[in-house]
């Protein structure tokens, strides 16, 4: 990575969700009596701090996540809106993203999201099951999700993407393939499909460990995986990263920025950052957080990342892209080392193996996951920790 090479991609965290899903174990805290404006002072208070310590030449993406960043009333958001474009230098073609709830955005919410400058919307819908919906502790109804989608699209809205799950409680492949259908009709151009992961410190991981949350088996789960890419396929989308599916055109420019392991802004509570070979992560908690901010940026840990450590990210997340990773990226962040060299041993196994592909594409060389990569990617990712140490 070429030093201080500015981040062209920029996360927000707000932090703030009408209640805690039973899954999820982000930084969240249920919205009631919470210091929302004084929140929205302290992040324009680090956005100030951060353009001074590495100043910004522009910003391509936006992704603004939580939490559910749309709990903000109108008022909140254009606020927080105007702010963002104040201190940032948004190109004009930026895709800027919000993560929103089902069952919070009407019309005047999405109409200040408009005006903000926001262009792509990516909805928390999880299943079209409404006793699957209650079961992992959503507060949105499938009603919801087609209201929502239709006050977007009046509102001007046309790039939009919903998050489905696989491998919930008491899930079903008919559950599965009935909320795909009903996802599929809606005709978006993009759409994330997540296993469910138990976390520690989530109502989920304590039902768990008491051996009282009835997961699907793992050859149903593996098999929801194989339904889900043969119906997203055959309507059109492609299967461009391990769990994004989109019509050509409407890929995630912002989530690639992570893939490629490229530089990135992170403000908010909790929020992680990147640039030049060094890794953030801000206080988490909203007192600390906002305390913290009238003084100095809101750093709960800053740490670099050594290069061997490096090489390792860029062979993980870059094999999540199904058009793989180039030989001469490799070389542009890591100019001392050569891809084959340092990665060969790993390289030749996951090939005769049939996890890898090779292929020469306009004089550069490309490693991609098979299709059968595609299935046991934790495995071919894993593969990568720890070589020459």
């Amino acid at each position: 990575m070429i030093e201080n090479d500015a981040p062209k991609a920029l996360y927000i965290h707000i932090p703030f969700c009408t209640n805690k899903c039973h899954y999820c174990d982000f930084t969240s805290y249920v919205l009631k009596g919470q210091p929302v404006d004084q929140y929205l002072d302290a992040l324009e208070q680090e956005m100030i701090r951060t353009i001074e310590t590495l100043p910004p030449s522009r910003i391509e993406t936006v992704f603004v996540g939580g939490g559910t960043p749309t709990v903000l009333t109108p008022p909140q958001m254009g606020r927080f809106l105007n702010s963002v474009r104040k201190h940032f230098p948004i190109v004009e073609n930026a895709e800027f993203t919000i993560e929103a709830n089902p069952g919070t955005t009407d019309i005047d919410k999405l109409q200040a999201m408009r005006d903000g400058g926001v262009n792509r919307i990516s909805f928390g819908v999880q299943s079209f099951d409404n006793g699957l919906l209650e079961k992992i502790g959503r507060i949105h109804n499938v009603d919801d999700v087609y209201r929502s989608i239709e006050n977007a699209r009046k509102v001007g809205f046309d790039n939009l993407s919903i998050d489905l799950m696989f491998g919930l409680p008491g899930q079903t492949l008919t559950h599965l393939s009935d909320s795909v259908d009903r996802a599929m009709e809606l005709g978006l151009p993009h759409y994330s499909i997540y296993s469910l992961k138990v976390e520690e410190n989530t109502l989920f991981h304590k039902l768990y460990e008491r051996n009282e949350l009835p997961l699907p088996p793992e050859e149903e789960e593996f098999n929801m995986f194989l339904l889900l890419m043969e119906k997203l396929e055959k309507n059109g989308y492609a299967h461009y990263e391990i769990s994004n599916f989109a019509k050509p055109g409407f890929e995630g420019r912002h989530n690639s920025t992570y893939w490629r392991n490229e530089a990135y802004y992170g403000l908010g509570a909790g929020a992680h950052g990147y640039s030049n070979r060094t890794r953030h992560v801000n206080l988490k908690g909203i007192t600390p957080y906002i305390d913290a901010s009238t003084e100095k940026l809101p750093r709960l840990e800053t740490f670099d990342v050594s290069e061997q450590e490096a090489m390792e990210d860029f062979m993980m997340v870059g094999l999540r892209l199904r058009e793989g990773v180039k030989s001469s990226n490799f070389a542009k962040q890591f100019p001392e080392h050569k891809l084959e060299v340092f990665f060969g041993s790993v390289i030749d196994k996951l090939l005769q193996n049939g996890l890898l592909e090779r292929l020469e594409i306009e004089d550069d060389t490309v490693y991609r996951l098979t299709n059968q990569g595609v299935l046991l990617g934790n495995e071919v990712f894993g593969a990568f920790i720890g070589i020459n140490r």
